[in-house]
């Protein structure tokens, strides 16, 4: 796309997007509205109606991504093309220093050294790796992992350290976390450097998709931020092959549609993405929140800020949204997983101390809000089931919903809630390639349908969960930063218990109430609390490894990476992709 053009339509896209939204989400309240209207709207319905507002953009954010980006995958020539719009740079040799920043703080460092050693044995190969150095930082606290460490690291110096420059460095004190961690490294390197990679410690990266992402930074030199878009490793963890599957369906459509509409404003997620250095220095630097309160202290969500003051610098900040050679792993439990996300809640929630900074694109803004919406839903979503229920259980014989208004606006919202993942259900089906990358359309559609089952039952789970702990952070109390288990592990039914009693509590109160009612409203509010009611079980379950080893073995749930994987993803000798081989051999043989 010209220029010109690409400029014009970076102005337009945007604003249809929010005319698309804002529509959608008055239609869906006025639908609301008219659901609740039997016998007059009391305070009650406008309690209701107010808690579904704040519910609202992010189903019509996500409906309109998913709508955007099917039309993008089924009717444009080069989806990618039309939304990424830089210099491939495919031609161009590599002569850029790239820093390749592995942040670590008290991980299992084995994990994190087989990945570098797999990408450094890459580039070696392709006789690229003099352009790269290696650094370990390191913000671990524990004797037994920074010994592990520090043995680890000597011997990886051993291996490579004729190849390219490798180092470590641990922060005796970590003040800003893993944004100081980085902070401080370009304070004393960056001046080495042009670009730098950032990785987790359970980041991987195909050293093509690295050195293609090298290339386009070196030729579009107003690019600030260049993130790839982040596929889980293959697991043998239940929970985590339930969940890869629905990211890995859901990711490709709403991606796209979301790059076509943020442009050069698009996100930073803070691993598996290129920095340019210099501006990174001179303008993404964080400074504590002032004050004493949970939302005061060091940013913890800090990528999406550094995001927005890149782009406040005049650089452009994009996603790749090619699903290939960008991994992580996701977490093996529900526990785990909600760790994660609560961590992302409070970082999430300190935008609102943010928002008015000056000089921010709208576009940065919008996302600002956005993130913090993606969090302050859940407690309005809780209430509104709860109030509900309520009624429900309070109710004198009238009737509290319209049905000829209630179930249409249940199957459009329902809908809307799952079209990232019907999006990218119709784009595997009508592509035979796509299709048998993921084992067939049988595979497709029972994987899909056990997926958002799953999804339906744990969504409740976590908006608990959220609800729980931004009233932690309301009372005055702060999470403690701790590091992420991601080995398979077993959950104990006493540990699930003391950290899902609310859920389990709720979802209990709320199914016996709302037994006495029946018709439409257990038919519109049950599944909410049936997967509260559940929380205990769920996450015992499928933390069990050995239904992770049977579900594996079965081929339930298979993505891409596991059927076809590539050389260097075979090297690592994953569990998943072993069983997935065993499984295929025996197959065979039984043929």
């Amino acid at each position: 796309m010209p220029a010109r053009a690409e400029a014009r339509a970076s102005g337009v896209r945007p604003l249809v997007f929010a005319v698309a939204v804002i529509s959608t989400s008055f239609f869906l309240f006025l639908l609301m509205a008219k659901t609740l209207s039997p016998g007059g709207l009391d305070g009650l319905d406008w309690a209701l109606l107010v808690c579904f507002v704040f519910t609202l953009p992010w189903t019509a954010i996500g409906f309109w991504n998913a709508a955007i980006g099917l039309w993008l995958m089924r009717f444009s020539r080069d989806p990618v093309a039309r939304v990424f719009p830089l210099d491939q740079g495919w031609n161009r040799t590599v002569d850029q220093k790239v820093a390749i920043l592995s942040c670590i703080r008290n991980e299992d460092a084995a994990t994190v050294f087989r990945n570098l050693d797999r990408m450094v044995a890459g580039l070696v190969e392709r006789g690229v790796a003099d352009g790269f150095a290696v650094h370990l930082l390191s913000d671990s606290t524990w004797a037994e992992w920074i010994a592990e460490e520090e043995g680890l690291m000597a011997s990886f110096r051993d291996r490579w350290g004729s190849a390219l420059s490798l180092s470590y460095r641990r922060r005796r004190d970590n003040p800003g976390f893993k944004a100081g961690n980085i902070g401080e490294f370009m304070e004393r390197r960056g001046a080495d450097y042009d670009l730098a990679l950032v990785l987790d410690a359970d980041s991987l990266m195909d050293p093509d998709t690295l050195l293609r992402m090298v290339r386009i930074m070196q030729a579009n030199p107003g690019l600030g931020i260049l993130q790839s878009l982040v596929v889980g490793l293959p697991s043998a963890s239940a929970f985590a092959r339930v969940f890869q599957f629905g990211m890995r369906f859901g990711m490709r459509s709403y991606t796209l549609g979301s790059a076509w509409w943020q442009g050069d404003c698009g996100p930073y997620w803070g691993h598996n993405a290129l920095l340019r250095v210099r501006p990174f220095i001179a303008h993404c630097r964080l400074a504590p929140i002032p004050g004493r309160g949970p939302l005061s202290g060091w940013v913890l969500s800090h990528d999406q800020i550094e995001a927005v003051l890149m782009r406040r610098a005049g650089y452009q900040v994009r996603v790749l949204p090619e699903e290939t050679g960008s991994h992580e792993e996701n977490p093996t439990t529900l526990l785990e997983y909600i760790r994660r996300d609560l961590r992302w809640c409070q970082g999430n929630l300190q935008y609102l101390r943010l928002l008015w900074m000056p000089g921010l694109h709208v576009i940065s803004r919008v996302q600002l809000v956005l993130a913090i919406l993606m969090f302050v839903g859940s407690p309005f979503w809780v209430l509104l089931m709860v109030i509900a229920a309520s009624r429900a259980f309070f109710a004198s014989g009238s009737a509290l919903f319209d049905p000829g208004y209630g179930m249409p606006l249940l199957f459009i919202i329902l809908t809307m809630v799952f079209a990232p993942k019907l999006a990218s259900v119709i784009d595997v089906l009508v592509d035979a390639h796509r299709r048998r990358a993921f084992g067939g359309a049988s595979r497709v559609i029972g994987g899909a349908l056990g997926e958002a089952v799953f999804s339906t039952l744990l969504a409740p789970v976590l908006a608990i969960a959220h609800t729980v702990f931004i009233g932690g952070l309301l009372a005055g109390k702060k999470l403690v930063w701790e590091p992420q288990r991601r080995a398979t592990h077993r959950v104990p039914v006493a540990l699930a218990w003391r950290r899902l009693w609310p859920q389990s509590l709720l979802g209990l109160a709320a199914t016996l109430a709302l037994i006495t009612h029946g018709g439409l409203t257990v038919a519109l509010l049950s599944p909410f609390f049936i997967g509260a009611l559940l929380a205990v079980p769920i996450a015992v379950l499928s933390a069990d490894p050995r239904l992770g080893r049977w579900v594996t073995r079965r081929g339930l749930w298979t993505i891409p990476e596991e059927l076809m994987p590539s050389p260097f993803l075979a090297s690592l000798h994953l569990e998943a992709l072993e069983s997935d081989r065993a499984r295929m051999a025996g197959a065979a043989g039984r043929s």
